[in-house]
């Protein structure tokens, strides 16, 4: 009989091609991979799948008009376009280059072979302009941590993204301004040196305060409870009347905390890059944040949120201070979601589709006046006007304030004074030698973060310091955190001192900073 012969193939084989990129959840980024498909069979259409939200969605028509304006092609085929994985949600236009990539490796115009494999190598973020200028995106810094954790070459990023991106050692990051420049670089025309590395350690070693402590006059005792703080990292409350240098106190606060080494510089610069608020004059965080939300802020914007999870202002916060102005006038709700990142030092937000987790260790610094006039109680009328707005904050969040302390007025005299007292480079050297101190005692952890068994282990009381804390106790009634707050500051002024007991004395300055459980 006749042979059998094989029918002819009813169209052409599509053409995949594919780009890697990332997805931004939270802080933390996650590999996604941009697949595109030119099939010649059925009408011209654009598809876009793998949940993309609307500015994803949009970005189709800034990838035509960037490739046309650019001097490509746009594909006159059926494309199906997908952001993988297809169960996680995609936001913003951080996908506009990758997609355009993808198109154009489809096409042939980023060449099959050495170009290809080139493109595999990097992961490739960046909003497109209408004309095919790359535009900076969030998450840079998070981009470049995948890169490295998933073994890439480097990254592919808008060159205000690339001072961050390099400061993730062992990449190749590749600033680029336009989509020409990519596909050159791709195709091996263009040849472009990767952003040099940066050095994390110097830029740190060289950053300076905003406000110096010498700057403020006056205020020695409220001085002394900042250095208490800063040297074991202990929440504080300032108790004043207005104009008493409460702000400028709280806003030198970081001048005299340890400089932010390059691991804590790398966490922190990640919280603001995902929320694309790193100043595009430094690559890196280099100061100890300070975050001061005005007291009309809503829950989700202290704590963090919205329908997409963002940080919030206790995670920019991270590794610094939040300070919150005029504490009382914060709405209650808000002051009592700040008790759980307090304890645990992290947030975490839920929503429909999932929840996700940011760091928040950071230090709390409240100023509040006496009275809501904001002059200090003077009489029977203003003494139960300051006990009704007192009681604005509740008992559980003072108690998880370590210091409270009393800031009072400054007299003429000081004001007027040559000097300005203790300035931030001394009050720093203490502070460096008692953390020095506890960092060779109980590791990373400082003091405020000791508890139960390393607590007991590290703040044991000789016997004078025992029964002047039992007197303490009896005397205010104070709760049991108060007890061991109050033992945490004590090993903390200890170790300002250089002591390794923790002495009647340590107890009883640490007692009068439980300002807020004594009597008014």
């Amino acid at each position: 009989g006749r042979a059998a012969t094989r029918p002819p193939p009813l169209y052409n084989a599509p053409v995949i091609a594919r780009v890697h990129s990332f997805v931004l959840q939270g802080i933390d980024a996650i590999a996604c991979e941009i697949e595109a498909d030119l099939s010649p069979v059925g009408l011209p259409k654009t598809t876009l799948v793998g949940l993309p939200d609307t500015a994803v969605k949009e970005s189709m028509e800034r990838v035509r008009t960037a490739l046309l304006n650019s001097g490509f092609r746009f594909p006159q085929t059926r494309l199906t376009i997908n952001l993988a994985p297809a169960d996680v949600r995609k936001e913003g236009p951080v996908y506009d280059l990758p997609i355009a990539l993808a198109l154009l490796a489809a096409d042939g115009t980023i060449e099959p072979g050495a170009a290809r494999e080139r493109a595999d190598g990097y992961l490739v973020a960046g909003e497109l302009a209408l004309d095919g200028r790359v535009r900076f995106v969030k998450g840079g810094i998070s981009l470049a941590m995948l890169a490295h954790r998933l073994g890439k070459q480097g990254v592919i990023v808008a060159k205000d993204n690339a001072g961050e991106a390099a400061a993730v050692e062992g990449i190749d990051v590749i600033g680029v301004s336009t989509l020409g420049e990519v596909v050159q670089f791709l195709n091996g025309t263009l040849a472009i040196r990767p952003h040099p590395p940066v050095d994390a350690d110097t830029l740190l070693a060289e950053a300076k305060p905003e406000v110096d402590f010498g700057d403020i006059r006056g205020q020695e005792a409220a001085k002394r409870a900042m250095t208490v703080a800063a040297a074991g990292a202990h929440n504080m409350l300032m108790i004043g009347p207005a104009g008493t240098g409460k702000t400028m106190m709280a806003k030198a606060l970081p001048g005299i905390l340890p400089p932010l080494t390059r691991e804590e510089a790398l966490e922190v610069t990640r919280i603001y890059s995902s929320v694309g608020q790193i100043p595009r004059d430094q690559p890196l965080m280099l100061m100890r944040p300070v975050r001061t939300p005005h007291h009309t802020a809503s829950s989700p914007a202290i704590i963090g949120g919205g329908s997409i999870p963002r940080a919030g202002d206790v995670s920019l916060a991270h590794r610094g201070v939040l300070f919150l102005d005029e504490m009382p006038e914060f709405s209650r709700a808000v002051l009592e979601t700040l008790r759980q990142p307090l304890e645990d030092g992290y947030v975490t937000v839920a929503r429909a589709h999932g929840s996700v987790r940011f760091p928040a260790r950071f230090m709390l610094v409240g100023a509040m006046n006496p009275t809501p006039k904001g002059h200090a109680a003077i009489d029977d009328v203003s003494r139960r006007a300051m006990d009704r707005y007192l009681s604005r904050i509740s008992a559980p969040l003072i108690d998880r304030v370590d210091i409270h302390v009393e800031v009072p007025a400054v007299s003429y005299k000081q004001l007027t004074s040559a000097s300005g007292g203790t300035d931030s480079a001394t009050i720093r050297r203490r502070v460096l030698e008692a953390r020095e101190i506890q960092r060779t005692r109980q590791g990373a952890r400082p003091n405020a973060e000791l508890s139960g068994k390393a607590l007991n282990r590290h703040a044991r009381l000789d016997d004078a310091a025992q029964t002047l804390l039992g007197q303490a106790m009896t005397e205010l009634g104070l709760s049991a955190r108060a007890y061991d707050k109050i033992r945490r500051v004590a090993r903390t002024i200890a170790d300002l001192e250089g002591d390794a007991p923790v002495q009647a004395h340590h107890v009883g300055e640490a007692v009068q900073y439980r300002l807020l459980d004594r009597s008014v």
